[in-house]
């Protein structure tokens, strides 16, 4: 459990997430996640890496529970610092990162696939923001690279998701596949970028990111002032009690199947548990 690396082909690490039941991160979990980013980027060896996540999903987002049971504003401020800091850990990292996802990708994990350089979907793949249930705001800066800007408020504006075949359709997914064989895709598509010459890579990188007409670091700050803003006024406080005690609830309900029910044109409300 937590954030691992390993190194299955020549040039290429995979850095894997894993904090069951749904990968919903604590604060130290992004963290840690952007050293290990930080990290197979700086390593000389390593020409390409690949995103990945075990479980239901690929990424739920924050863990609320943690921050609903620590006093004051600490978690928040940590989860925002930490979620600030992966995000920008794979926009700058030295080399391409590949985002391999499953299931669902909610929350924070639109900010880690929005600034990843490519994206491989499972055809259950759904991508969304669930912020305004959630007492919370952001990541409409990384939504709003993967879908046309209408498509991202809409989206952000309802929680509603898009699904894999979506994003495709508008160009932000490379491939979609089905479950079993997204990382098998997404390492096929790293192994051609890793045949490149390794300090041609990171020079294209830095060329790339240096004419990106968005800074996407600052936008995301600038967004989480108003989640500063919701948490202060006691706004958001109310909506994560509200979603808490109704997962608490429903999780004393009898057992229901644990995948997460599939998006509809043009998406559907978020609906996966914590």
């Amino acid at each position: 459990m937590g954030v691992s690396t390993s190194a299955p082909q020549d040039g290429i690490a995979v850095i894997t997430v894993d904090f069951p039941p749904v990968n919903a991160l604590p604060v130290q979990g992004w963290f840690d996640l952007a050293d290990a980013l930080r990290a197979a980027g700086a390593d000389p060896a390593v020409r390409c890496v690949v995103l990945t996540a075990a479980g239901r999903g690929f990424n739920a987002g924050v863990d609320i529970k943690e921050m609903q049971r620590t006093p004051g504003h600490q978690a928040l401020i940590g989860a925002n610092r930490g979620c600030a800091d992966a995000f920008g850990a794979v926009y700058d990292c030295e080399v391409p990162v590949i985002a391999a996802v499953h299931g669902f990708c909610l929350g924070g994990g639109i900010g880690l696939v929005g600034n990843a350089d490519a994206i491989v979907a499972s055809d259950d793949a759904t991508f969304g923001l669930p912020e305004l249930d959630r007492g919370a705001l952001g990541a409409a800066t990384h939504l709003s690279r993967l879908v046309p800007q209408h498509l991202m408020r809409a989206l952000y504006f309802t929680s509603r998701t898009a699904t894999a075949q979506e994003l495709h359709r508008h160009g932000s997914v490379w491939e979609v596949v089905p479950r079993e064989k997204v990382l098998d895709a997404a390492l096929a598509l790293a192994r051609e970028m890793a045949a490149k010459d390794g300090e041609l890579l990171r020079l294209a990188k830095a060329a790339i990111n240096g004419i990106d007409p968005v800074d996407v670091r600052r936008s995301y700050r600038f967004e989480q002032g108003f989640t500063f803003e919701a948490n202060l006024s006691g706004l958001a406080d109310r909506h994560r009690d509200a979603f808490v005690s109704t997962k608490s609830a429903k999780s004393a309900e009898p057992a229901k199947s644990a995948e997460p029910a599939k998006a509809t044109t043009p998406g559907q409300p978020v609906k996966e548990e914590r």
